[in-house]
């Protein structure tokens, strides 16, 4: 696969030597020469140094062959504007770009792009192990908006159906019981040692966590 990286700061630099790693073909650009120091010494793709705005600088990048385009400058702006020339100009199927700052999002909601918010997505995960230090998270979606999580059912659990467990904000993905995964219904009666996975919003397994809580501590009859 061949991807361009736009911008070789701490994230682009390593996004760059992972897509090296794997073999594709990887172009960086940058406006900077010193800014491909931050490139990993087993980096075997081409550096292009130039403005990303500039059509000749993302022909020299080749971006008319590309088969993803990544622009992860500190810019919202330039981000945005990049973006969507590579997708509408270029007609470059895949086109990530990077939210820097939280309070530009909508900038980019505007441009339509798929964008990864590394600050929001990070406070989310911070949030959630604070909250819900007995849940593993598993995948996360876009921007951490919804997640699995693994639930191990406890003895406190065991006989209740999935359903008391089921909140508004999160559904069941599936159960695994004696190494045997299949997808649960709200009926499917939990036995201790099960692994539950859910998929749930913030506010959706903050609940499941209270419910869970609530019923270690023997409050549920009160």
């Amino acid at each position: 696969m061949k991807v361009i990286v736009i911008g070789c700061g701490r994230l682009g630099s390593d996004l760059a030597g992972r897509l090296s790693k794997c073999n594709h073909e990887v172009v960086v650009l940058d406006t900077l020469k010193d800014a491909f120091k931050n490139l990993p010494p087993d980096f075997h793709g081409r550096t292009v140094v130039g403005d990303a705005m500039d059509q000749d600088v993302l022909h020299r990048a080749g971006i008319e062959n590309a088969d993803a385009v990544a622009v992860v400058t500190t810019s919202d702006s330039l981000n945005a504007v990049v973006g969507k020339i590579a997708r509408s100009f270029y007609k470059v199927k895949n086109v990530v770009v990077r939210n820097y700052d939280p309070r530009n999002r909508a900038l980019l909601e505007v441009f339509d792009l798929q964008m990864v918010s590394s600050s929001v997505w990070g406070a989310q995960r911070l949030e959630e192990m604070i909250y819900h230090s007995e849940l593993t998270t598993v995948f996360s979606a876009g921007n951490g908006e919804v997640e699995v999580y693994e639930v191990a059912v406890s003895e406190e659990w065991s006989g209740r159906k999935l359903g008391e467990m089921l909140l508004p904000g999160s559904v069941p993905v599936s159960l695994t019981r004696a190494g045997k995964a299949f997808i649960p219904t709200a009926d499917t009666t939990l036995t201790h040692g099960d692994i539950v996975h859910l998929a749930a919003t913030l506010e959706g397994i903050q609940a499941v966590r209270k419910c869970l809580t609530v019923s270690s501590k023997g409050e549920e009859a009160a």
